[in-house]
């Protein structure tokens, strides 16, 4: 490969798609001989791009994290995978201006030839309403919220951050993305109590920099033990309501994140619900099939009485 930009877009491509490549690799993939891999190896550290070298049996060179982003050469199959994927980003809250933007880039600098398969799939695929289970619209998270969250997790670091005016400093475990909706799973390292936290509520503090030993949650499932307290405190707004049906009954009927049963005796239990609006309590409650009362709040009471009318007129 006698054209020298080309041939240090290939090697650059080469160090991007493994670890470690032993110079003799490089030579014969590139056509050239393991003095000319040196010398591109030093004209690409003189752009910057950190490429480093390792002696021994198993050594080789390997490309490290640089002060700047090197360019992604994608393969045609990747450059597809990643503009749909990006469009599909497009839906996700907190991340659809960056999404669009990224998708721009990259159809920008696209091949003619790969644009009909990127098209083709994506006129061929519709997305349906995410989030159909509330009234209330989705609530805009900020990226450098989700970054700074992800990147203590990540970094196993304790991370502070206001929430509800108060001040939170939390052992962060998982970032979950539910319904539209991002939450952080994490632990209070003072009391080891575990909590889940909505993402668009709170606000990260300067980065503590405190690593922190982490402490696997009792069953290990993050998802489910998220699942159960957004039933009972995640929400905007909680129901509280006398059931007639055994615990196990109304169990069967609903999903684990809608809410929180505790029996009361054979035949009666409680339902601990809750959702963005009033309105959307209202709706759903009439979907479990069972007579209940409400205990709290008590302004459910007349949305009730509304949805009551309303279906005795049709």
């Amino acid at each position: 490969m006698a054209d020298t930009p080309a041939r240090l877009l290939t090697l650059l491509s080469l160090l991007q798609s493994r670890p470690v490549w032993s110079g003799t690799e490089l030579a014969e993939r590139l056509g050239v001989t393991t003095r000319t891999v040196r010398t591109d190896i030093e004209r690409l550290r003189a752009l910057d791009y950190p490429v480093h070298a390792t002696r021994g049996a198993l050594g080789g060179y390997r490309l490290g994290a640089g002060g700047k982003l090197p360019p992604l050469l994608l393969d045609d199959e990747e450059a597809v995978a990643v503009a749909i994927g990006l469009r599909a980003g497009r839906g996700i809250a907190g991340i659809e201006a960056a999404s669009s933007r990224a998708l721009a880039k990259l159809e920008q600098v696209l091949p003619p030839r790969l644009r009909p398969a990127v098209e083709a799939v994506s006129s061929a695929i519709e997305h349906a309403p995410e989030n159909t289970a509330t009234d209330a619209p989705d609530p805009e998270v900020d990226p450098d919220t989700l970054r700074a969250v992800a990147t203590a997790i990540h970094s196993t670091e304790q991370l502070r951050f206001d929430y509800d005016d108060a001040a939170r400093l939390v052992e962060p475990y998982r970032l979950l993305s539910w319904q539209r909706r991002w939450y952080l799973v994490a632990r209070d390292p003072a009391t080891g109590e575990w909590d889940v936290y909505r993402a668009d509520r709170l606000t990260p503090r300067m980065r503590t920099h405190r690593r922190f030993t982490p402490t696997p949650i009792e069953d290990g499932d993050y998802t489910a033990f998220a699942m159960r307290r957004i039933a009972s405190s995640g929400w905007n707004v909680h129901a509280r309501l006398r059931v007639n049906a055994p615990a196990e009954t109304v169990l069967s009927r609903i999903n684990p994140a809608v809410g929180a049963v505790e029996s009361l005796d054979p035949t009666t239990s409680v339902l601990v619900t809750g959702a963005d609006t009033l309105e959307t309590v209202a709706v759903f409650i009439g979907l479990l099939g069972m007579d209940f009362t409400v205990e709290s709040p008590a302004e459910l009471r007349p949305l009730l009485r509304v949805l009551a009318d309303r279906y005795a007129r049709a």
